[in-house]
């Protein structure tokens, strides 16, 4: 049995792994998937009051999964979406899980020309400073360009309804202006070559983490002497942990990372 970890992206709860946390549950797996601090509430209420999350940022985000996992009787198998998957990066670098599977991630500092449809799901936030002490919440229409774009209408509004929470902009404005601090807190040593293996899946129809950008990741890894490998699934979108076939994503996830611990 192996306990995995779940994070969840911006704009997103923790519900939004349902899924893949029951898939794995009932392979006998320990799925825990909790909460962004100060999102560990009904998602009603994150929409009506974000004022305990309105000015969080990413390294307290990190700092929380950092309690969390050291907490664990053992190495868990950490797996992150958007956000998420930048934040499991910035968790192996660290030193801690066994596995590491990041899902559409962030891009982490050092990631350069990023695509259009990146930069315009962002500018939802960083169109405006003041965002950067507030949450936005994405509209329905924004929402089915960033995340459902292969879905009709009618079935993104039926994910956005269940999963869709207003998130934190400080977190893009440092993910989007890293590349001019040199302390930003997305920067990752890819240097590392004692950290535990990484997987990053990209998908080919994703608007908001565009494949190109997962392979610029990728290839910032390549003086490492641990193992990073790269998955893609051309017809997938931002919402790959729920669009149609996301169980043959979260098996392929598991198997690849159950694989590399057996043989750490």
């Amino acid at each position: 049995m192996q306990t995995i970890v779940l994070i969840h992206g911006l704009w997103l709860n923790p519900l939004s792994w349902e899924g893949w946390k029951e898939r794995f549950e009932a392979k006998g797996h320990r799925v825990l998937a909790p909460a962004w601090p100060g999102l560990d509430k009904p998602i009603d209420e994150l929409r009506r009051d974000t004022s305990g999350y309105d000015h969080l940022g990413l390294t307290e985000i990190v700092d929380h999964y950092d309690r969390l996992i050291r907490d664990l009787d053992q190495p868990p198998i950490i797996m992150g979406h958007s956000f998420g998957g930048l934040i499991v990066q910035l968790l192996l670098d660290r030193g801690l899980g066994a596995a590491g599977v990041a899902v559409d991630p962030a891009p982490i500092k050092g990631v350069l020309g990023l695509p259009y449809s990146q930069l315009k799901v962002a500018s939802v936030a960083l169109k405006n400073p003041a965002n950067r002490h507030r949450a936005q919440m994405l509209t329905p229409k924004q929402f089915h360009y960033g995340f459902t774009n292969t879905l009709s209408e009618q079935e993104s509004n039926k994910v956005y309804e269940r999963y869709a929470v207003p998130g934190p902009g400080r977190v893009l404005f440092q993910a989007g202006l890293a590349n001019f601090n040199p302390h930003a807190p997305s920067k990752v040593n890819t240097r590392n070559n004692n950290r535990a293996p990484l997987l990053l899946l990209a998908g080919g129809k994703d608007h908001t983490v565009p494949a190109s950008t997962v392979r610029a990741t990728k290839k910032l890894y390549r003086h490492s002497t641990a193992v990073t490998e790269l998955k893609e699934y051309p017809e997938r979108s931002h919402y790959t942990v729920g669009q149609e076939g996301w169980e043959d994503v979260a098996d392929n996830a598991l198997a690849w990372a159950i694989a590399q611990t057996s043989t750490a």
